[in-house]
């Protein structure tokens, strides 16, 4: 049986404490990872899906530590660490592991910097980076989406005006209705009067930006032993300057596929294709 909804609990890993979302399974163990700025109820329509032969564990990573005071940004290899930490702290031995953009390079540092061992990956949209980037201030000039994101709109009166707002902007406009709805509900707080901010403020949404320049994961893949599977999405604006089939041809154990009429945000726009390329994948015999 699905389970309808899970857990939030939070974990101490030393320093800071994580929040998560648990569906609690006697079974295997998948780690869900997410984008830049969202939060781990977006991957709910898939998670509920895998939750019958799964133990699924999805961690939420923005507000949980502060940008480092001098740079400005906040680290992705330290948040890897923390991923790594969390699974420690949970008894998470080799789980399958799948993440989206920031969340899929995330667990890329993780297996291989800090030794976060995976039965499986699936890596939706990494945001791997032309070489060259990860050679140049970190600024926010130099960093057009933390230069954006940090402009972002951050008020309503309430949820209606709210789901207006979203539904009228072009990223959300191929978005899943469920997934709308998760966003508004999970991925904003209200005050006493109802007036509605987000829950990852545009000036932390923005340092998460800034980190991904921080640590050059190329070197990292051919490190990663597990099967890795890549997904992109046909549509994505990502694919005019990150390279996921070099990516792929990098792991030693990489496989490759698109979702077509999809762009970046294929959790959000095709869940039901997303829980069918990970239920298959998972399935397969490994050689």
């Amino acid at each position: 049986m699905k389970i309808e909804k899970p857990n939030l609990l939070t974990q101490n890993i030393g320093e800071v404490d994580i929040p998560y979302l648990a569906y609690h399974r006697t079974a295997p163990t998948i780690i869900f990872t997410h984008a830049t700025g969202f939060q781990p109820w977006l991957w709910h329509p898939v998670a509920r899906e895998l939750s019958d032969d799964f133990h699924v564990i999805a961690p939420y990573f923005c507000t949980h530590r502060e940008p480092d005071p001098e740079k400005g940004f906040m680290s992705w290899l330290k948040l890897a660490e923390d991923l790594t930490l969390l699974c420690g702290k949970l008894n998470i031995e080799e789980p399958y592991m799948v993440g989206h953009s920031m969340g899929a390079t995330l667990i890329t540092i993780a297996n291989a910097v800090y030794g976060l061992k995976a039965r499986k990956m699936v890596l939706i949209e990494p945001i791997y980076l032309p070489e060259k980037t990860y050679q140049t201030e970190i600024t926010l000039q130099n960093t057009p989406l933390a230069s954006k994101s940090i402009k972002r709109r951050n008020g309503w009166k309430d949820e209606t005006e709210a789901e207006v707002y979203f539904r009228s902007k072009k990223m959300f406009q191929d978005w899943d209705a469920e997934a709308i709805r998760l966003y508004i509900t999970y991925g904003m707080v209200k005050n006493g009067n109802g007036f509605m901010r987000l829950a990852c403020p545009p000036e932390r949404e923005a340092a998460l930006f800034l980190g991904g320049s921080e640590f050059d994961p190329w070197p990292l893949l051919p490190k990663i032993t597990c099967p890795v599977m890549i997904v992109e999405g046909e549509n994505s604006i990502n694919r005019k300057f990150i390279d996921l089939k070099k990516a792929t041809a990098a792991f030693p154990k990489g496989s490759y596929t698109v979702v077509n009429d999809a762009g970046h945000l294929i959790p959000m726009e095709k869940p039901k294709a997303i829980s069918g390329i990970i239920k298959k994948f998972l399935a397969e015999q490994v050689d």
